[in-house]
């Protein structure tokens, strides 16, 4: 009879490449991951790892029984799913994820919320970048990730996954107290092909939808800093280094000296949450979801968009 556990860590190194990124995706150390394969070799009577310069690969024998590991596992994932559904009970562990800002503006009340209405969860949280934290739930290192994308540059999310929207978070442009449109009401983005701009690292999906919005104006932008925490960016505008785009989940307090003011044709991110859809019908990930709808109703004053998306499954009461 094959182990889980050892079955478990097969997958993980399949996913991960490394014993050392299969330890850190189980939480476990190094050798807990070797003493597992070790015993899981024994058990099959096959060699499972091959040494490949410092690390290891999987041998033939490997790859076809991390195959199966994996059809196993989602499998066990879905009885879980289906007797937590049937008890209907809010247990167990949560492990979530969400890039800063939604870390920020959403996870503290969120969270707070579960751990009154559901003593029984225990929640484990980290920041992650979208891409990132679809990652971890198709790798299975996190339950729900909170991600994000534009009005008018959707993020891909993968085959297998349900998403569910939680709210949509409006930007603005962000400017010096002093700037000539700091007292308008609302202006545009080609209003400021002049400006510096102050925008998050290269390659990253906020800088590349800014890059993609502004370029579609027929700006070519200056771009004068990078910072990757929204405050960060603030900072620099409040310095009168630039401008950037303030989205406004997690954004307060405002510093002294900087005008955010609305873009005249609406600019939001989307925000939403993904999982497993062979996870769908646990009862801790829809709680989750409700508690970051409220978070995000009373955080941004947007309110959630209650629709969703993905599919059936998608639908979260």
């Amino acid at each position: 009879m094959l182990n889980l556990e050892r079955l478990r860590t097969l997958d993980a190194l399949a996913r991960h490449g490394s014993v050392s990124g299969a330890a850190e995706g189980l939480h476990v150390t190094t050798s807990a991951v070797s003493q597992q394969m070790s015993k899981l070799e024994r058990e099959v009577g096959q060699q499972l790892l091959a040494r490949n310069g410092r690390g290891v690969r999987l041998t033939d024998a490997g790859r076809l029984l991390a195959d199966h590991a994996a059809r196993i596992l989602s499998q066990v994932e879905l009885a879980q799913s289906d007797l937590e559904a049937q008890r209907g009970q809010v247990v167990g562990e949560l492990r979530l994820s969400a890039f800063p800002t939604a870390a920020r503006g959403l996870f503290p009340a969120a969270l707070a919320g579960l751990r009154a209405g559901h003593p029984g969860l225990r929640v484990r949280s980290r920041e992650l970048e979208p891409e990132d934290g679809v990652a971890g739930v198709i790798r299975g290192d996190l339950d729900v990730a909170v991600v994000l994308d534009w009005y008018n540059k959707p993020l891909p999310v993968p085959e297998g996954l349900v998403k569910a929207s939680l709210l949509d978070d409006p930007a603005d442009v962000a400017m010096p107290a002093g700037h000539p449109l700091a007292d308008r009401d609302t202006v545009d983005m080609e209003e400021f092909a002049d400006d510096e701009w102050i925008t998050w690292g290269e390659g990253e999906f906020c800088h590349e939808w800014l890059m993609f919005t502004l370029r579609a104006k027929g700006i070519e932008p200056v771009i004068a800093h990078r910072a990757e925490e929204h405050h960060t960016q603030l900072a620099l505008v409040a310095a009168g280094l630039g401008v950037c785009v303030a989205p406004r989940l997690g954004r307060d307090p405002m510093p002294s000296g900087v005008r955010a003011v609305p873009v005249r044709h609406r600019v939001s991110r989307h925000v939403y949450a993904v999982w497993r859809a062979d996870a769908d019908r646990r009862p801790s990930i829809r709680a989750a979801v409700e508690a970051l709808r409220r978070a995000g109703g009373a955080g941004t004053g947007s309110g959630p968009r209650r629709g969703s998306e993905g599919g059936e499954l998608a639908e979260v009461p």
